[in-house]
């Protein structure tokens, strides 16, 4: 990572993990070991654990963040959250097109777009997900997939709002698999991702765009991955939810 241009952010993804109880007691051990990270840490928590995790990281150097919100500003849309409830109770990120809900809840990238478009117009960081499936890797398609998914994703993104983005590469094929992308290959899809960020904005807007690394990233192979120049920090999975773990990849990004 290069930190003199942009922003190391470990962010946990909890997917649907720990109740609000439960939430507390995991961020409550997780602050005290990462109050002097030199990079951006992040929770993000299901809904019902956002308020119990805002008020158990106050006055922490821990943010919280969504795992996902809709376009609308509010209407017929059972069992969605908008922004606005968000950025209410005192959220910073939100995750927006992981893998898991582009497979299990039908998300494309039109539909990335629109809640990404959202989310940046109330206040809120959008943490967007991109990704090549095996058989599309195994197809050498793995660049068709990500530049494709870069352009919809954020299409009509202003280079301003770009600011407030942040970019994860996630390889489909290493989601909760225990299979990792190697240092190498992370650093080759993220470097590809940042090359077409400058042919959308320019170089130095692409410069300045963290891209997180989100496949499987743990303890053991956090060193590794960030020490690649275009690994700007991780989307953890099941590590985040293990104190230790999370924080031994705070602290390989710190390093």
């Amino acid at each position: 990572m290069d930190k003199a241009k942009r922003k190391a952010i470990i962010a946990g993804n909890w997917k649907m993990n720990k109740t609000p109880k439960e939430a507390t007691a995991l961020l409550n051990a997780i602050t005290p070991l990462v109050a002097d990270a030199d990079c951006e840490v992040i929770a993000c928590v299901p809904y019902v654990d956002l308020a119990a995790a805002i008020e158990a990281t106050a006055g922490t150097n821990v943010k919280i963040g969504a795992e996902n919100c809709h376009w609308a500003e509010s209407g017929a849309f059972t069992g969605e959250i908008s922004t606005g409830m968000l950025k209410e109770v005192g959220v910073e990120y939100v995750v927006l097109g992981h893998s898991e809900r582009r497979q299990y809840f039908g998300e494309t990238d039109e539909t990335v777009n629109k809640r990404t478009k959202a989310a940046l117009a109330a206040g809120l960081k959008p943490i967007v997900c991109v990704g090549e499936l095996l058989w599309e890797r195994e197809c050498n398609i793995t660049e068709e997939v990500i530049a494709r998914q870069i352009k919809l994703d954020l299409w009509d993104v202003t280079e301003e709002e770009l600011k407030n983005v942040v970019i994860a590469y996630e390889p489909v094929w290493a989601i909760g698999t225990g299979k990792t992308a190697t240092a190498d290959q992370a650093e080759e899809v993220c470097a590809f991702i940042r090359a077409q960020l400058a042919k959308l904005y320019n170089q130095d807007a692409a410069d300045a765009v963290t891209i997180q690394y989100g496949g499987s990233m743990n303890d053991g192979n956090a060193d590794e991955l960030l020490s690649k120049v275009n690994v700007d920090g991780g989307l953890i999975g099941g590590a985040s939810l293990v104190a230790e773990k999370f924080a031994a990849i705070v602290k390989a990004a710190s390093n």
